[in-house]
């Protein structure tokens, strides 16, 4: 019980005052423009704030929230690049394949290219050969033809000289029968004998 009272007699000092901050300045009268707008702008919002957020929930439009999935991204995004590599991959693989094709067909171009130039080079070989023995047939053949002609035209001469001779041996003959025809008609004449193939060439 004494302990008691001595609790009850003590009584704890008084605490310290703690310092107050001055209070702020009262704020400037608005002017009447800013006034009213404000107003109007207070009685706008107004309404909207005293819905109630239930209502004001119920009237809001539901927007569906897509949550990202981070492995589904992620596995979209390795997916693209392996499609990436592989579009890359072929191209490189057809622009080699071109590359191959181009460079095989010039090849045959070129081996092709070669072949003609020596057909063309045989082609013009045998045909200067040809053409050069024909040549030289050719001056043979004028060769011989003048030949035969020169051997043509003797003989035309020939034949022309044998002819010639034929006839005066014809002519000759002529005129031997005629003056022997002559030296009997003289003789008939000189006799009065009549020839006795004209009597019977006329009495006939």
């Amino acid at each position: 019980m004494a302990e008691e009272d001595q609790r009850a007699a003590y009584k704890a000092p008084a605490p310290f005052p703690r310092p107050t901050r001055p209070p702020p300045p009262p704020p400037l009268p608005a002017a009447p423009e800013e006034r009213t707008s404000r107003a109007k702008t207070e009685e706008k919002e107004a309404p909207e704030n005293n819905v109630s957020p239930a209502i004001a929930e119920k009237n809001s439009p539901a927007v569906p929230q897509k949550v990202a999935d981070p492995v589904e991204k992620y596995s979209g995004g390795s997916i693209d690049r392996d499609a990436v590599l592989a579009r890359v991959e072929t191209e490189k693989r057809l622009a080699l394949i071109k590359a191959w094709e181009e460079s095989e067909k010039t090849k045959v171009d070129n081996k092709t290219y070669k072949k003609f130039s020596g057909i063309g080079a045989w082609e013009n070989t045998k045909r200067a050969a040809i053409e050069a023995e024909l040549k030289k047939i050719e001056e043979k053949l004028e060769k011989k033809k003048a030949e035969y002609a020169e051997m043509m035209k003797n003989k035309i001469v020939e034949i022309h000289k044998a002819a010639e001779e034929k006839r005066a041996l014809v002519e000759a003959k002529k005129g031997e029968s005629f003056l022997k025809i002559e030296e009997t008609a003289a003789k008939f004449r000189a006799t009065g004998y009549t020839p006795r193939k004209l009597l019977g060439c006329c009495t006939r």
